[in-house]
């Protein structure tokens, strides 16, 4: 009897459940996809695909502090509607999450969605040059990781997922911090500051800071590692930033920084300002500038392609 492996089982898997998606005239659902493992633990996906599939994905980094939660696909779906009616399916990636896991192994968790989309793209319908990925507040974090520091993948690896690119073809990030590094100046550093200009995370100013995010409580080297500001290059991929300018948790100047930055390597870049709007983005009209903006990017940048 011939025993599966798990690349065998997996790949079967896919197939069984992607054949009733391509008969279906309506947008539908895959949940909890693993692509992954780590520390006796699975590494779970969310797969949204519209009615009219365009070809491309966009890959949602599901973080907030680092923490990565689980929720209800069926009530998440909303938060996507944009993309889908625009043709795009839809990855929802979760990653190990803090206080267990920092940022570094948060980054590889991701780094490893990515591959296994790229991998498994050809049976779910989708061209594997055409991925993008977005987040907010630690989601952008990631996703700008993703854009500027990708590779190849290792062709001699023993995990196939392991042996494909982590190259994605566009980034959205909303108010993501862009510099790591404990030592970072506070106009740098993430958490950046409060309305009294005091630095959040050095100094106890907000009680529990320090707890709230141990994720990024790492040495300097640790901390340039997951630095996008650190990252940048000519061959980056096209990236917007969408940023509140009254943000009291990640400072504005994060994504001011990280603009200039890629526009002084050519890469293609914009900013967009959610004028008096703080941190999520809490009302009905920011969301929907946001919303505007990131579906906007994805559609010149991956449709076409």
């Amino acid at each position: 009897m011939k025993t599966l492996t798990r690349a065998t089982f997996a790949t079967l898997t896919l197939l069984c459940l992607a054949i009733p998606l391509q008969a279906q005239n309506s947008d539908s659902i895959m949940p909890d996809l693993v692509y992954g493992h780590k520390a006796g633990m699975a590494l779970t996906l969310d797969v949204f695909r519209p009615a009219s599939p365009n070809g491309a994905s966009v890959l949602n980094m599901v973080s907030g502090g680092w923490v990565s939660r689980w929720r209800d696909p069926e009530q998440a779906q909303a938060g996507y509607q944009a993309l889908l009616d625009q043709g795009f399916t839809v990855f929802a990636i979760r990653h190990g999450s803090s206080p267990r896991f920092n940022v570094p192994e948060a980054y590889a968790d991701v780094t490893r969605a990515v591959r296994y989309v790229r991998l498994h793209a050809p049976h779910f319908g989708l061209d594997a040059e055409r991925i993008g990925v977005y987040g907010g507040s630690a989601g952008g974090h990631l996703s700008l990781m993703l854009g500027l520091n990708s590779d190849e993948g290792d062709p001699n690896a023993a995990d196939e997922v392991l042996r494909h690119s982590s190259r994605v073809a566009a980034v959205v990030a909303n108010y993501p911090p862009v510099d790591l590094r404990p030592r970072a100046t506070p106009s740098e550093r993430f958490p950046a500051t409060i309305p009294d200009r005091s630095l959040f995370f050095a100094g106890g100013v907000v009680p529990g800071a320090a707890e709230r995010f141990v994720a990024i409580d790492v040495e300097d080297e640790a901390g340039a590692s997951v630095s996008p500001i650190l990252f940048v290059t000519p061959d980056d991929p096209p990236t917007l930033l969408i940023h509140g300018d009254a943000d009291a948790l990640v400072d504005f100047n994060n994504s001011e920084l990280m603009q200039a930055a890629l526009m002084a390597s050519g890469v293609e870049t914009g900013l967009v300002v959610i004028e008096g709007a703080g941190h999520g983005f809490r009302t009905p009209e920011d969301r929907a500038q946001a919303s505007d903006a990131l579906v906007g990017w994805f559609v010149e940048h991956l449709s076409g392609r």
